[in-house]
């Protein structure tokens, strides 16, 4: 969950985002199975390393998220995952599951030579996060999570099935009722067979209201249009789709499952206390007999990155772990 952050959210005082920087490394790296893999690094190149890893699945990178971090002291390494933002093939799902992605950042670290490293993560990165840490936890030194999804079928319920439009009724039923009624039971199943029907005009059709209801519940003000041009959100509601219409290519539980792999870790849990999109259950669960996790409810925000309260504190997050604050 959580498409690609593209707007200049700060704080009025301490925690504000940094200035705009450009990288000072791009490249492609191919993985040798069609798919070829965006990778930057901004900040110091001889600074601690962060890798950033975006929402969706198929959010992609923005600009945006290079500014959370102080340039002089985070060597910041993004990346976007297989089939969207600038790599490619664009919107391809085949060789293109959480195995998959995991050996994507084993392959970047071997390629940048990246020392165990801190990831930052929210909504699906977050997902991403704990399962990479999960099993690599030698090549991890701290996790900073935002609006926790564990990748759950409850979760999947709650949004495609109901749970959050009895709280937004009426944009529910713009989600819901492109799809017809007999169909309506299963709704990620539903968009699976148009957002794959093999005709780009019918998926792109059924993507713009998939990405739509996400957007539309992703700030507490329910300000987002939704509107993105229709390749992107043809990429990002084809590859979360896939995801999700395969449980994320996780075992039910797994992430909870297999904490104490990580629980020597230190971690700062970021949510959003109204959060329609992951609801604060999944970060608070997360959290509970995790002695070196911290979980920062944060009050009157969603879930985007963007939501002002959201941006400030893991700006302050990553400003204490640098020794900053």
């Amino acid at each position: 969950m959580d498409r690609m952050a593209d707007r200049n959210a700060a704080s009025p005082s301490h925690g504000r985002l940094y200035p705009p920087i450009e990288p000072f490394d791009a490249r492609m790296i191919d993985r040798g199975d069609g798919h070829r893999i965006y990778v930057e690094q901004c900040g110091n190149p001889q600074g601690r390393p962060v890798m950033v890893l975006h929402g969706g699945p198929g959010g992609g990178c923005s600009p945006m998220m290079r500014r959370f971090f102080d340039p002089q002291h985070w060597r910041i390494v993004l990346f976007d995952q297989r089939g969207c933002g600038r790599s490619q093939p664009h919107a391809s799902v085949i060789a293109n599951t959480t195995a998959h992605l995991l050996s994507d950042i084993d392959a970047i670290r071997a390629e940048l030579r990246l020392p165990p490293a801190v990831l930052f993560g929210g909504s699906w990165g977050a997902t991403l996060a704990l399962a990479y840490a999960e099993a690599r936890p030698e090549a991890v030194s701290a996790l900073v999570l935002r609006g926790v999804f564990l990748g759950q079928r409850s979760e999947l319920d709650w949004f495609y099935g109901g749970g959050a439009g009895r709280f937004w009724p009426e944009l529910w039923q713009r989600f819901r009722d492109v799809i017809p009624e007999p169909e309506r039971g299963d709704l990620i199943g539903a968009y699976h067979r148009r957002l794959f029907s093999g005709d780009p005009a019918i998926e792109t059709r059924y993507a713009m209201p998939w990405l739509a209801w996400e957007n539309a519940l992703a700030g507490l003000d329910n300000a987002s249009s939704g509107h993105a041009p229709p390749a992107y959100a043809r990429a990002f509601a084809r590859l979360e789709n896939h995801y999700f219409v395969n449980a994320c290519f996780l075992d039910e539980g797994q992430l909870l499952r297999d904490r104490p792999r990580i629980e020597h870790l230190p971690a700062v849990i970021v949510q959003g206390r109204y959060d329609m999109v992951c609801p604060p259950l999944s970060a608070w669960t997360l959290a509970q007999g995790w002695a070196r996790a911290e979980l920062r409810m944060i009050p009157a925000s969603g879930h985007a990155l963007t939501e002002p309260r959201i941006a400030a504190e893991l700006v302050r997050v990553m400003q204490a772990m640098a020794g900053l604050d």
